[in-house]
C-alpha cells in the first residue's frame, strides 16, 4: 500500500464549482459568459487553443505522460486510472442531460469558432474532466510534502478547461461541471494507484507493459487519426515521438535491477 493522506476541504471543493456553474445556468448567464470569454480568448492565437484542446483529450494526454512510465510510473498510473474514470462519468453523463453545445443553440458566425462545430452532450466538459481527474490523480497520490511542486498542474488544467471555450465547443457552466467531477475521479484514481504494490512499477511487471503497450496504440492513433482539430498535426507528431523515446528507453530498462519508485 502506498497511502497518502486526503484533505477533506478537497472531497468537498468540487461542490463550490458545481454550485457555480448552476448559479450560471439559473441566473441566464451561460450565454453571456460564453460570448465573453470566447472573444477574450481570441487575443491568443488559434495554436495555443488547439494544443491545449490536445492536452485534454484522452489520446494526448496519454501521451505527453507516457515518460512517467519511466520516471514515476505510480503517477502515471494514478493519472491513468483517474483518466479512465473520468472517461466511464463522461459517457454516462453526457447523454443523461443531453444539453446542446454553443453550436447548437447560437448562429453561426455569432461567436468566434476553432475546428469542426459541435452540437450536441455538452454537459459536462469531457476534455475538461480528463485534465482535472489527471492533474487531481497525480497530484493527490504524491506525498503531502511534494504536492506543492506539482500545484501547477491544475492551472495546466485551468488552460485546458479554458481552450474549450475559446474553441466554441463548450459553456463556461460545462467546463465548471467538468472541474468539479473531474476532481473527485482523479481522486478516486489516487486511492487505486495508492493501492499499487511496488512489484507492479518495475519496468517488467505485466501492468508496466501493458502501459507500453498502450502507448504504441496511442502512436498509431496519432499517426493515423486527427485528434479534434487539424491545425494539431505537428503536435500529434511530437507526441509520437515522444512516445517512440520513451519506448526505447523502457526496452533498455527492461534488464535493469529493480528500484523503488514515487
Amino acid at each position: 500500500m502506498h497511502e497518502k493522506p486526503f484533505p477533506l476541504f478537497a472531497w468537498f471543493f468540487p461542490y463550490l464549482l458545481l454550485a457555480l456553474a448552476f448559479l450560471i445556468y439559473q441566473a441566464d448567464w451561460q450565454v453571456s459568459s460564453f460570448l465573453f470569454i470566447n472573444h477574450f480568448t481570441q487575443l491568443l492565437p488559434d495554436r495555443l487553443w488547439a494544443g491545449l484542446t490536445f492536452l485534454g483529450n484522452g489520446w494526448g494526454a496519454l501521451a505527453v505522460t507516457l515518460p512517467l512510465l519511466l520516471l514515476a510510473p505510480r503517477l502515471l498510473s494514478a493519472g491513468i486510472f483517474g483518466g479512465l474514470i473520468s472517461g466511464v462519468a463522461a459517457q454516462i453523463l453526457k447523454p443523461f442531460f443531453d444539453l446542446p453545445r454553443p453550436a447548437g443553440v447560437l448562429n453561426d458566425g455569432s461567436f468566434y469558432r476553432i475546428g469542426e462545430p459541435l452540437f450536441n452532450n455538452s454537459l459536462p466538459s469531457g476534455h475538461t474532466m480528463t485534465a482535472f481527474a489527471i492533474a487531481g490523480a497525480i497530484y493527490f497520490v504524491c506525498n503531502a510534502q511534494h504536492r506543492k511542486y506539482l500545484s501547477t498542474l491544475f492551472v495546466l488544467a485551468l488552460l485546458i478547461g479554458l481552450s474549450r471555450i475559446a474553441v466554441g465547443a463548450h459553456w463556461l457552466t460545462d467546463v465548471l461541471a467538468g472541474m468539479g467531477i473531474g476532481l473527485w475521479c482523479g481522486m478516486l484514481g489516487a486511492k487505486v494507484a495508492c493501492a499499487i504494490p511496488e512489484s507492479w512499477l518495475i519496468p517488467k511487471s505485466i501492468w508496466a507493459r501493458l502501459i507500453a503497450s498502450s502507448g504504441l496504440i496511442t502512436a498509431y492513433i496519432l499517426l493515423t487519426q486527427t485528434i479534434d482539430i487539424k491545425l494539431n498535426a505537428p503536435l500529434q507528431y511530437v507526441c509520437v515521438a515522444f512516445i517512440a523515446i520513451t519506448l526505447f528507453f523502457f526496452i533498455k530498462a527492461q534488464n535493469a535491477k529493480s528500484v523503488d519508485h514515487v
